[in-house]
């Protein structure tokens, strides 16, 4: 292990080494230590605590990592949703990282004097000025406009990064094709991170693995169901990523704190949902044709809408560019109805029930942001994924993705601390609190973070 030689050797500092793994469940790093397919992770278990946490609701990576590096929840941080919506006029778009109201994690570090480099951690593009290196995430198209600064986009192009695996391979079942394209991104991204490990001084490295979310999507069902085939596949990549878990352990002396999270668990996917069918179906939502393109294209009479996953909006007068529904109490009174009725939503197919819970946004949003968020929050049991298709003509169907988030079952592990809390006692809104005592960074009364150290 030579990339980084000599490194080590010049004044030791407080310094953090975050491995961001997507998607990769609590449960299923156990299940694979204890059959003994994760070797390094087992060894490294034994230096350290691993536990189970919680993501957020809902269940968004791009919500699940603003919350983390932000330590505050989406009405503080203004990233809601992978789409969201603009209510008056109303408009449906993807957010960036200007969007973020608060600053991030590599944003504080650097105004401390803080060395960073941060690669691939979703919403970061474009890229922030910071005090270091940022290259963005699968949000970016270009590599050179992917990266700060930009005078590093070169040698990016020079050693073959990738910014995300090819999905549409996996969509149009290209299978083996997206498993070698999978093993590629991966190799180009982990030899960046070696690559700027040894080239930058830095307090603070983030290299976000992306492409275990993306096998999730297309492989968990496989894996689960024990495909002999795609299952192998499946463990032969994970292992790939525990050997590279094993190489950080060797490289990262005991003085660097070492942590490795991910932003929510998986399962295998039964069934897509559709609300905005059930919603239409029951008189909640009309469009102004029969053929509409988006859902941008409702009726003004219209009382209420989706947008993923299980995000219902009140068409609310004095907030929709359309609303039609009166504050106070016809506000009340539909989130009511609506709460005692979407229970009832079962699968046509085996007769199981879909909703686990509902929230109004008020118990679990508060900030400046507030106004903006869903009226209601539907989770679903796992297995049934709620999406926002609109002019769907079933309630529900099996799509291309067989694999799902779940907001129980993420996993955090820090080497060489021990972490009194027991699993799904803490959440991911809590890691950057925790970060920022293990830097040793006073944080600014003002800048109040939701989550809590968990040391």
């Amino acid at each position: 292990m030579s990339f980084i030689s000599n490194f080590w050797n010049r004044n030791m500092r407080k310094r953090i080494f975050v491995l961001g793994i997507d998607g990769t469940p609590a449960t299923f790093i156990r299940k694979m230590i204890t059959e003994g397919k994760f070797p390094n992770f087992q060894k490294l278990v034994q230096k350290g605590t691993l536990r189970r946490m919680n993501s957020v609701i809902p269940c968004i990576s791009s919500v699940a990592w603003t919350s983390f590096m932000t330590g505050t929840n989406p009405a503080k941080h203004n990233i809601q949703g992978f789409v969201d919506r603009k209510p008056n006029p109303f408009k449906i778009f993807i957010p960036l990282a200007n969007e973020i109201a608060v600053l991030t994690v590599s944003e504080m570090l650097s105004r401390a004097g803080k060395r960073v480099v941060s690669i691939n951690l979703p919403v970061s593009y474009p890229p922030k000025q910071v005090n270091g290196v940022q290259i963005s995430c699968f949000l970016a198209t270009d590599i050179s406009k992917a990266v700060y600064p930009t005078d590093l986009a070169p040698k990016l192009k020079e050693l073959g990064y990738r910014i995300d695996v090819d999905a549409k391979l996996a969509r149009n079942q290209r299978y083996d094709e997206f498993l070698k394209d999978l093993h590629h991104t991966f190799d180009q991204r982990v030899k960046t991170a070696r690559y700027l490990m040894e080239q930058q001084d830095w307090d603070y490295f983030h290299l976000h693995i992306m492409e275990t979310d993306r096998i999730n999507h297309f492989f968990w069902e496989q894996w689960e169901n024990g495909d002999t085939k795609f299952a192998p596949e499946f463990e032969k990549f994970y292992q790939k990523v525990d050997q590279f878990i094993g190489e950080l352990d060797r490289l990262l002396p005991d003085e660097i704190d070492f942590m490795i999270l991910s932003d929510h668990g998986f399962c295998t996917l039964k069934k897509e949902v559709y609300l905005n069918h059930w919603l239409e179906k029951n008189g909640y939502l009309k469009y102004k044709s029969k053929t509409p393109q988006a859902i941008t294209d409702l009726d003004p009479n219209s009382k209420a809408f989706s947008l993923l996953p299980g995000r219902i909006f009140i068409n609310l007068k004095g907030r929709e560019e359309f609303g039609s529904v009166a504050p106070g109490q016809e506000y009340e009174n539909l989130r009511n109805e609506l709460i005692e009725k979407l229970p009832s939503l079962v699968d046509p197919d085996s007769g199981e029930s879909i909703v686990r819970k509902i929230y109004k946004r008020e118990e679990l949003f508060n900030g400046p942001f507030f106004k903006t968020t869903p009226d209601l929050l539907v989770v679903p049991h796992d297995g049934y994924d709620f999406k926002g298709n609109i002019a769907e003509e079933k309630l529900t169907a099996k799509g291309t993705l067989v694999g799902m988030h779940t907001d129980d079952d993420a996993a955090f592990f820090l080497r060489n601390h021990f972490i009194k809390k027991d699993d799904n006692s803490f959440g991911i809104i809590d890691i950057l609190p925790t970060m920022m005592e293990l830097l040793g960074v006073q944080v600014p009364e003002a800048r109040q973070f939701d989550g809590m150290s968990i040391l």
